[in-house]
């Protein structure tokens, strides 16, 4: 399975802040779109079905990944024996080539993005007052763990246009092109693959 996500806002370094409240945005992000995923993907949606005559598998999945007090959703997981690549097409305020100066280097942005890809481990990856922050049953997101993600490329180019209100001369734009392939045949779907 092929899909394209895409993140506009705040994308800042590692450094020595843990950066949770930032990663919880990214999360959020996501989640309205893999949201919508598993609502127009025929088999995603016969998954989520959660009429009384079918077995609801994302009830089983929320189940499974309970977290926190969050009941996370994740797509590329061990549950359904999928690893994915990723494709990121990162457009930030800087020439091409330049080294990036103004939100912190590429790597370390780049593990911020790959946190907020993911499902956290426990509530230490939450920021304080996270569960007040959501009203939705289930939180979708699109990795179990990073460890899932097998290749993925950075393309960095200019972000062209005036700042808009709100926005920061440091924020990101970034597409995402998810990758799915299967890994464990015994649990696997092949229409997810």
């Amino acid at each position: 399975m092929e899909f394209r996500l895409t993140y506009e806002g705040a994308l800042p370094a590692a450094g020595s802040s843990a950066r949770l409240f930032e990663k919880h945005i990214i999360r959020k992000a996501m989640h309205e779109q893999l949201k919508d995923l598993w609502k127009v993907h025929p088999l995603l949606s016969a998954f989520a079905s959660t009429s009384p005559e079918r077995h609801s598998v994302i009830r089983e999945i929320a189940r499974t990944y309970r977290r926190a007090g969050f009941n996370f959703v994740p797509l590329v997981s061990k549950y359904f024996g999928l690893v994915c690549s990723l494709d990121i097409l990162f457009l930030r305020r800087e020439n091409p080539g330049h080294v990036i100066t103004q939100g912190g280097d590429l790597d370390n942005r780049i593990k911020v993005l790959f946190d907020g890809l993911r499902m956290p481990v426990d509530a230490g990856e939450l920021p304080t007052g996270a569960d007040s922050d959501f009203a939705d049953e289930f939180f979708y997101c699109l990795l179990e763990g990073d460890a899932l993600v097998t290749e993925f490329n950075v393309t960095t180019d200019r972000l062209l246009g005036p700042l808009r209100e709100g926005e920061h001369e440091s924020d990101v734009r970034l597409v995402i092109k998810v990758a799915t392939r299967i890994v464990d045949h015994k649990v696997a779907y092949v229409e997810l693959g």
